[in-house]
Parts: C-alpha cells; sequence; structure tokens
C-alpha cells in the first residue's frame, strides 16, 4: 500500500486547551478576551453568521489550518482505511496527519493494530512508502524491531536494567466498524464512537466488506482548503451542471426538499419515486436498512447515513446504471439495492452498492491543498477482465473527482480574494451547514469557548453588510 503524501512543514504538536491547568475561570477569561480580539481565529468563530459560508481566513490563513490539525484532525476519529487494504497479517498501511504518521496493520492474530510510525530509541520513522506486508516492523536507523502488535522485541546491546517492555511502540486508538477502519489521535478519543458503530454496522454489515478486495485505488491532490472539498461533496447543487457521469444515476434532485424542486427537474423525481418503489422492496427481500440517520452535527462523531435509489438501471455507479462487477457483495440476490451512502465528519464519505463499494478519505496536506484517496472494493472472488473491468467501474467517480477537483480550486481562488464576502446557503445545502456546525463546535471545545458569544447574528449580518460594500468599492477600483 502506498503512503498519504506529507505536507513538507505542517505543525501538528497537540497544544493543551487554553487555562487547562489555571482552572475553568481563568480559560473562560482567556477565552473569552481572544473572542473579543478582531482578527483572532476565537473571533472569527464566535461571530461566524449562521447560514453564511465562513469568513476567508477559515480557508486561507495557516493559522487557522493549524488550529484545524490540532482541534479536529488530531481530536476526533478519523476514517484512515479499510479492512480489504490490510487482509493477512503483517499487511500495513500508513496515515500522515500533518507531521503525525501512524501504521495500521493486521497482526498475527488477525485483529487491527494502530501505533505512532515512531521509533522509541531515537524517533525515526519507521514505516515508508512503498512497503505493503511485514513480519516485523523493523527500524531502518539501529534495527530496533517491534511485532505487530507493538511490542520492542530487539534493541541491540543495552545497559543493564534495560526493560523492553518499556519501549514499546506508542499506540493510537483504533476502531473497526463493519470493515471499516477509524483512528484517533488524541489521548482521549470521543467515546460516541461506540453508539455510532451500533447504528451503522446493520446498514453496512451485508455489504461484507471483509470479504472484499481492493480492485483500484486513486490518489488526488486537490489545490483547496480540506474544508472546501468536504463543503462541495456535502451538497449536489452543483451536481446538474458540474457532473454528467454521475447524474446518468445520481438522481439530481438529491437533497430538495419536496416543495424545492424546481419543474424541470420533476421528471427526474418522479422516476426516483419509482425506482424507491422497487428499491424498497428488494431491499427488504434482501435484510437491508434504508431510512436515513442524520446526526451531522451535536455530537462529537457527526454521521449520516441512508440507502437510496439510482437512476438509470439503478445497479451501479456507471454511465448505464448497470452493474460494474458481476459477482455481487455478500449474499445479495440482485444488484438492484441503489447506494447506501455514509458520511463521517471529519473527512470522509462512502457508497455501498450492490457489486461494489468506494471509499473516500481525505487529508490535509497544507491551507490550499488537501489529499482525496478514493478506493474502490469488489467481492474477494471476482476476477479482473472477467466479473469486472477496471475503466469501466472507475469510470464515473474519477471524472466526477477530477471536476471536483476544478470546482474546489476555483473556490480557493475565489476565497482568496479581497473582494469575498460570505454568502448565503440555499436550502437544499443544509448539509454543508450541518458540516460547519459541527466543524465550529469543535473549535469551540477545542478553545474552551463554549457559551462565549460573540456579535451575534445582527451584528454579524451587520459586519457581513459593511465588509461587503467595501468589497464592492474594491471592485470598482480594480475595474477602474
Amino acid at each position: 500500500m502506498t503512503t498519504i503524501p506529507r505536507p513538507t512543514e505542517t505543525p501538528t504538536e497537540t497544544l493543551a486547551r487554553p487555562g487547562t491547568a489555571a482552572g475553568a475561570g481563568s480559560a473562560r477569561a482567556t477565552a473569552s478576551a481572544a473572542a473579543a480580539q478582531p482578527g483572532t481565529w476565537e473571533h472569527a468563530v464566535v461571530n461566524r453568521r449562521p447560514g453564511y459560508s465562513l469568513e476567508a481566513p477559515f480557508y486561507t490563513d495557516p493559522e487557522f489550518y493549524r488550529k484545524d490539525l490540532e482541534a479536529v484532525f488530531l481530536r476526533t476519529w478519523i476514517f484512515a482505511a479499510s479492512v480489504a487494504e490490510v487482509p493477512e497479517p503483517g499487511d500495513f498501511v500508513t496515515l500522515d496527519v500533518g507531521r503525525a504518521s501512524v501504521i495500521i496493520i493486521r497482526d498475527d492474530d488477525e485483529e487491527i493494530r494502530a501505533h505512532h510510525n515512531v521509533c522509541r530509541h531515537r524517533g525515526a520513522r519507521l514505516l515508508m512508502e512503498g512497503s505493503v506486508s511485514v513480519g516485523n516492523i523493523v527500524c531502518g536507523y539501529h534495527q530496533w524491531t517491534y511485532s505487530p502488535e507493538g511490542d520492542l522485541m530487539h534493541a541491540g546491546v543495552q545497559a543493564p536494567g534495560f526493560d523492553r517492555k518499556e519501549f514499546s511502540l506508542r499506540p493510537v486508538h483504533v476502531r473497526v466498524i463493519a470493515g471499516l477502519i477509524f483512528v484517533c489521535l488524541g489521548a482521549e478519543a470521543p467515546d460516541d464512537i461506540d453508539e455510532v458503530a451500533e447504528r451503522i454496522s446493520p446498514y453496512i454489515g451485508p455489504h461484507a466488506l471483509e470479504r472484499t478486495k481492493v480492485a483500484f485505488q486513486e490518489d488526488l491532490i486537490e489545490h483547496s482548503n480540506w474544508k472546501l472539498v468536504m463543503e462541495n461533496n456535502r451538497e449536489c447543487y452543483h451536481c446538474e451542471a458540474g457532473h454528467p457521469e454521475l447524474t446518468c444515476t445520481f438522481f439530481p434532485t438529491y437533497g430538495y426538499r419536496v416543495e424545492d424542486i424546481p419543474p424541470r427537474l420533476m421528471p427526474a423525481h418522479d422516476r426516483y419515486l419509482a425506482a424507491e418503489q422497487l428499491l424498497s422492496v428488494n431491499a427488504d427481500r434482501n435484510g437491508l436498512l434504508t431510512e436515513a440517520i442524520e446526526e451531522l452535527s451535536g455530537r462529537p462523531t457527526g454521521f449520516r447515513i441512508q440507502r437510496e435509489a439510482l437512476d438509470g438501471a439503478g445497479e451501479s455507479y456507471t454511465k448505464d446504471g448497470a452493474a460494474a462487477s458481476k459477482k455481487l457483495l455478500g449474499e445479495f440476490d440482485t444488484p438492484v439495492l441503489g447506494r447506501l451512502s455514509l458520511h463521517v465528519q471529519p473527512n470522509t464519505w462512502f457508497h455501498f452498492l450492490g457489486d461494489h463499494v468506494v471509499t473516500f478519505a481525505l487529508v490535509p496536506l497544507d491551507v490550499d491543498r488537501t489529499l482525496v484517496r478514493t478506493t474502490w472494493l469488489v467481492h474477494e472472488d471476482a476476477v479482473e477482465g472477467e466479473d469486472y473491468d477496471i475503466p469501466h467501474m472507475t469510470e464515473v467517480w474519477h471524472q466526477t473527482n477530477a471536476q471536483d477537483a476544478v470546482l474546489c480550486e476555483r473556490a480557493q481562488l475565489g476565497v482568496s480574494s479581497p473582494a469575498y464576502v460570505p454568502g448565503p446557503y440555499a436550502p437544499h445545502e443544509y448539509q454543508v451547514d450541518e458540516f460547519i456546525a459541527w466543524y465550529l463546535e469543535r473549535l469551540r471545545d477545542y478553545g474552551g469557548l463554549e457559551g462565549v458569544a460573540g456579535a451575534g447574528a445582527a451584528g454579524a449580518a451587520a459586519a457581513g453588510a459593511a465588509a461587503g460594500s467595501g468589497a464592492g468599492d474594491s471592485g470598482a477600483e480594480a475595474a477602474s
């Protein structure tokens, strides 16, 4: 397996939350003082105008980016890989987040482990890009050797009294949910992951990820802030014009309330209703859940899951909607099972089909660079060239990812302009608003800003109007 590329200079040390040692009162005073200072990230958080996109520094300021790493990516559960990427004992992948690096490895007892990718001797990086399997984890510097479980097995000649047990690899929180591997790099991991696992596993389980293999994996670096990439994924407002391949099977009315569907899209909505009826019959026969669970904010591990029908042949994410693999997953008796979509904050989304699965892992590389890794999984017994063809299977999401990269780069250029002023979300962009709400909850929690009030909606609106007026003047000057 390959290693997700690392940024060159991105600090990721987890900083103590403000006022931890001084007590809650001092922390609140410190947070309130910071929030009162324009230009600080605390001020931007508490003064964000509800229902509007974020202010420019959230997308462009290196200091805000560092806070994102500290408050979000080093404190929450993030998706790392699927079990299909580490199918045998000794198989591993590495995940780099800022300057942190994690080894995800399957041990000799078939258990998935996660360790910090740092030798306990003098700190050398242990496993590098390009390897896929090891018997033991051996440091290439001084040959300190660790078992897949992280135990130090060999350390050469050491002083009397040296105790190998004190120098095991530092563990990383890891949780496998129905074949999806999540890790948390924080000292303490959010404990709501158990509830999330209990609720989503019945949806995912029938797809039997433990009996899949990797058909193809593709990395794409998008030249935009990671939040713009996530926001883009959380709405389909742009799909009709931006994704012709995707909308062959993805109903363009996704995210709309029925009363908001424009007349030109009503034929698509009628097809959707008919497809949903067929999906209901097939799902019941195959023991599949379809009801939506939507808890994207208001909790540490926000998520949304729902099974919905596909357009066209209704079988898979291909241009004609036909199945991409003849070998169906699990024990399914038909490929017409729609798409089970799962979103988990902050860095992942999934599509589970009857014939294959597509996983997406997002990793920030810099304030304006984001890696998106897309992986296609098929039944472990499926044969390439007989049961599935990689170009046919990957075409829709390969094209969609490339199109999104262009759109997100344009968004990054736009928010970097001095003329940028946050704009309002449309009603069917509510999932974008929910993502931003979740993100701001994480920043408030990290910064001790719970209960710290800003200018409020009226003040923020006035500030936005003033900024808009100023931006217009600047634009006029530039044009002249």
